[in-house]
């Protein structure tokens, strides 16, 4: 079991960064594979970025890839993604997700463990 609480969402002015970051509890939080998704206003939730449980590996969608960086910190238990370039169809609630197998994926389904989300919203 864990539990994952996302903070950093907020405003932001196209062209701006933020920084989320997503905690979690348990003592096992480097067994799980990471990764970040979102969902925009009437649209379905979409991966983002994920990474492997050493942080060796990570992925990210065409959408925002060269603009975000996904990175963990095991003993500290906490995984982040540093926005940058932000714009505004980057705007959604963004979750933190968690799953205990070896693979990143970008399926919904194939998370266990979600948070509760963080907004963020970039104006033009």
């Amino acid at each position: 079991q864990v539990q994952l609480v996302e903070s950093g969402g907020g405003l932001v002015q196209a062209g701006g960064s933020l920084r989320l970051s997503c905690a979690a509890s348990g003592r096992t939080f480097s067994t799980y594979a990471m990764a970040w998704f979102r969902q925009a206003p009437g649209k379905e939730r979409e991966f983002v970025a994920g990474i492997s449980r050493n942080g060796v590996f990570t992925y990210y969608a065409d959408s925002v890839k060269g603009r975000f960086t996904i990175s963990r910190d095991n003993a500290r238990s906490t995984v982040h993604v540093q926005m940058n370039s932000l714009k505004p169809e980057d705007t959604a609630v963004y979750y933190c997700a968690a799953r205990n197998q070896v693979a990143v994926v970008t399926t919904t389904s194939e998370y266990s463990y979600w948070g509760q989300g963080t907004q963020v919203t970039v104006s033009p």
